[in-house]
């Protein structure tokens, strides 16, 4: 594999879940492919509850990419078939979180992401 600037932030971001917010590596996907509105799209990064509901949604960029209204309009569009509790936006220098409200169909930006439960 070759270690592209986006793939360099998708490893860093992995340690970060793995070793300071405690995600299980049994938990944790990468790269898959998901079927969204007749096209086939790649999430980076996915970690899982142990019965198998979705946990938390990635969004990985390379550190040149501005996060924009284009990113989280991107992790939306893949939390639709997804359904994740957290969403995390990053471009390595810059981390955004959000936690899911689908009551009232928004989502709440936090300072940190919760370590996992």
């Amino acid at each position: 594999m070759l270690l592209t600037p986006e793939e360099w932030v998708r490893q860093h971001t992995l340690h970060f879940l793995m070793d300071e917010k405690a995600y299980p590596t049994s938990l944790l996907s990468v790269e898959k492919k998901i079927h969204l509105s007749n096209r086939w799209k790649r999430y980076d990064i996915v970690a899982y509850k142990p019965n198998g509901n979705i946990q938390l949604i990635v969004e990985c960029k390379a550190p040149e990419v501005r996060i924009a209204q284009a990113t989280f309009d991107q992790i939306a569009q893949y939390n639709r078939i997804l359904n994740a509790d957290y969403l995390m936006v990053t471009n390595g220098l810059n981390h955004y979180f959000c936690q899911m409200d689908y009551q009232k169909e928004q989502y709440l930006f936090l300072r940190d992401l919760p370590r996992y439960k």
